[in-house]
């Protein structure tokens, strides 16, 4: 499973779920999905969501192993 900060870091930025899909060109239903595991982004999208964040990719996505 691919965990992630994205609600934290949109918290930190006081951006709502609508205007990060915005800055990043997919749906607000995506960023939803995203942020509750029901859908792993792509590499590409998760690239983009980290410069729109200016981080590291690492510093948002981490793989956990499923037990």
């Amino acid at each position: 499973m691919i965990v992630n900060r994205i609600r934290v870091l949109r918290a930190e930025h006081e951006w709502s779920q609508a205007e990060l899909a915005e800055r990043v060109g997919v749906s607000r239903q995506a960023i939803i999905s995203i942020e509750k595991y029901k859908y792993t982004p792509s590499l590409e999208l998760a690239f983009r969501i980290a410069k729109i964040f200016n981080v590291d990719i690492n510093d948002i996505f981490k793989y956990m192993e499923e037990k």
